[in-house]
């Protein structure tokens, strides 16, 4: 049987204890991360977070351990790749992931690093005078050329696709440029809690389209319940308001008189009564004085919303202007 070290025991044993004293576990990759930032950001985690940086074959042992106590852990181990690491917090998951990421800064690219995204290098002035850097943009494939004094590049240009090694000419043109492509942070590869296990892809949620969501699926709810008649701490106010207009409403259409429904039955009928009386008001003997009297103060009182109707010959005016009157009766009191 091989011997196995007294330190490679005593770190598997310290790396359960982080798992076994925290409800959120994470595997990150620390690759291309300078010492300085990475110090930044363990500081930045402190009382937050701990990260544990260790060998991959002795987290594998650790979280194989701990699996008879948080199942489905061991699961982790699926998603260990780059310099990796042990992330151990109480955030949730997501929490924790737009913290890291949130954390990321941009940095220039080295030669040998491998791209994650496409590299553009814009179209534009670059700021240069002419010279020799005209001729290094061109050997990597930018077309540039001498524009008012100054040397410009003709098109938005990719250096280097998504997959590809930055060679040392294109490191050293961006690096000149100005232009920093690599995103530098830690990187969240998966995370532990509640026997789940939640990879980045998940993890990476756009904030605003899930609040526009919510929002829209509470509607949706709200508009569900309320029609449905299903009271709720939410919905209550409205339903007792929509069945008390409805109320109104069947009392009125079917002239049932009580303390709420007189009134706009009421006003309903001499909407009416007004409006047939403007029918036959041209009709000798036809309506008396008091009506007559009421029928002018309504013309009255709707002409303003007569003279906003589209202009007709002066005679089809004459003729639809009885029935104006009645609508705006209608409008008034029904």
């Amino acid at each position: 049987m091989a011997h196995v070290a007294e330190w490679k025991k005593e770190e598997v044993q310290e790396i359960k204890e982080i798992i076994n004293q925290h409800e959120v576990i994470g595997i990150v990759d620390l690759m291309n991360i300078p010492a300085k930032q990475l110090q930044e950001m363990r500081k930045s985690l402190n009382g937050k977070a701990v990260i544990r940086m260790s060998k991959i074959n002795l987290i594998d042992l650790a979280l194989e351990d701990c699996n008879a106590d948080k199942n489905n852990i061991v699961d982790l181990s699926e998603h260990m790749e780059g310099q990796v690491a042990l992330i151990a917090t109480e955030m949730n998951p997501f929490k924790l992931y737009k913290i890291l990421e949130d954390s990321k800064t941009s940095a220039p690219a080295k030669p040998g690093t491998i791209a994650s995204d496409d590299i553009i290098v814009p179209e534009g002035d670059t700021g240069f005078e002419p010279g020799p850097f005209l001729g290094e943009l061109q050997q990597v494939g930018i077309p540039a050329k001498i524009d008012k004094g100054k040397i410009c590049v003709q098109k938005e240009t990719v250096v280097v696709k998504a997959g590809e090694e930055v060679s040392k000419q294109v490191a050293a043109t961006l690096s000149r440029m100005d232009i920093n492509p690599m995103e530098v942070g830690i990187d969240l590869k998966a995370v532990y809690e509640d026997e789940a296990i939640y990879t980045s892809d998940i993890l990476a949620i756009d904030e605003e389209q899930t609040l526009a969501d919510v929002q829209n699926a509470f509607r949706n709810a709200f508009n569900l319940s309320v029609n449905a008649a299903i009271p709720t701490d939410e919905t209550i106010s409205t339903i007792i308001t929509l069945a008390y207009t409805r109320a109104i409403n069947v009392g009125v259409a079917g002239a049932i008189m009580t303390s709420e429904t007189a009134e706009p039955i009421l006003g309903l009928a001499q909407a009416k009564m007004l409006a047939i009386a403007s029918e036959v008001a041209d009709a000798p003997g036809a309506i008396d004085d008091e009506l007559a009297e009421k029928l002018s103060n309504v013309a009255v009182a709707a002409a303003p919303v007569i003279e906003e109707v589209v202009e007709e010959e002066e005679e089809e005016e004459e003729e639809s202007s009885e029935e104006e009157a009645a609508a705006g009766l209608g409008a008034l009191f029904g």
